[in-house]
């Protein structure tokens, strides 16, 4: 099968075709003929030298395929056999076959754009683990989401909308805003031209927002936190700002905040499919519908991986992009 190597650490044209074997499905595991692989911020770290894959995870880069199962590992429903599904993996979803935890599986249906679909496990599973369980954001509350015209922000945008939490995103650009407030965000702030501690504070009429979540730490941690309502919940996803960050723990004390944070692709295969239940429990159905859509940026063929990641390091991408492979 073709795949995509990553050559060296580097730029995105250290992103190579290649030739390797069609992997075989372990116990529990079904074998995907791939439709199409999301790229990922994760993607871009792996590549440039400084994510590596879990212990026993493929060196090919991707996070989260869709297509249609094409052969099953011992223990697996033989229902699964030619069903249309998008999955969450540790990685190999670069690829024109990936192997999948059948747990983490979740169903396409019928009427749902198969390449769309490889856009919505990776910031699904993230944002639901993040915002909705251990921020446990719930309807009424108002959250604050940086990087709002990403993968993961729009998804939670989508998220905030469909279960009546009130979003508030930042964004580097009045246009990227405007394409937010599109998207269905409730506020938008560009965060060059304006204190997003002082918006939010407008914004709330000074009550504060219920939860944060950030991918960017460093010095954003504190100002986070002087965002938050009584009671609020911070989680941290990623530490694109840096890994440090000086906080006033009295004020936390005061406002008895809580600070979390999680990290998912080394979580293990049994806490992924209970997250993918529950989805298929409370979000799917949004799924099903076609109320629960992400945000499409570009699609590129898979030999053009290099590409479709210089458009993520471009800064310039609103929701996904994605990478087609059959």
């Amino acid at each position: 099968m073709t795949a995509i190597a990553i050559s060296a650490p580097g730029g995105p044209d250290v992103l190579v075709p290649t030739i390797l074997p069609v992997p075989v499905p372990g116990p529990g595991e079904v074998l995907i003929r791939v439709a199409a692989a999301g790229v990922n911020r994760p993607d871009v770290l792996q590549r440039m030298g400084k994510y590596p894959p879990p212990p026993g995870a493929p060196d090919t880069p991707g996070l989260e395929v869709s297509g249609t199962v094409a052969a099953l590992g011992e223990g697996v429903d033989a229902a699964l056999l030619g069903q249309r599904v998008c999955a969450l993996i540790a990685g190999g979803g670069y690829a024109e076959y990936a192997v999948a935890p059948a747990v983490q599986c979740l169903q396409v249906p019928e009427t749902y754009d198969i390449v769309e679909a490889a856009a919505l496990p990776e910031t699904l599973f993230t944002v639901w683990t993040n915002l909705f369980e251990r921020a446990y954001v719930t309807e009424g509350e108002a959250a604050l989401i940086h990087g709002g015209t990403s993968g993961i922000g729009t998804m939670a945008i989508a998220l905030c909308k469909l279960f009546g939490v009130t979003s508030i995103v930042t964004c580097g650009s009045d246009e990227k805003c405007a394409a937010a407030l599109e998207w269905g965000a409730d506020h938008a702030i560009n965060y060059r031209t304006a204190d997003y501690v002082e918006e939010v504070a407008r914004i709330t009429g000074g009550a504060g927002c219920n939860a944060v979540l950030d991918m960017v730490g460093g010095d954003y941690l504190p100002r986070n936190l002087k965002c938050l309502a009584p009671d609020g919940r911070h989680v941290s996803i990623s530490v694109l700002g840096g890994p440090r960050a000086e906080i006033v723990i009295r004020d936390v004390m005061a406002k008895r905040l809580t600070i979390t944070g999680s990290t998912l692709r080394p979580r293990p295969i049994a806490f992924k499919g209970l997250v993918a239940e529950e989805l298929k429990r409370v979000v799917w159905p949004f799924v099903e519908s076609g109320d629960l859509r992400p945000a499409m940026d570009q699609r590129f063929p898979l030999a053009e991986a290099n590409k479709a990641h210089a458009r993520m390091d471009s800064g310039d991408h609103f929701g996904k992009i994605v990478l087609v492979v059959g």
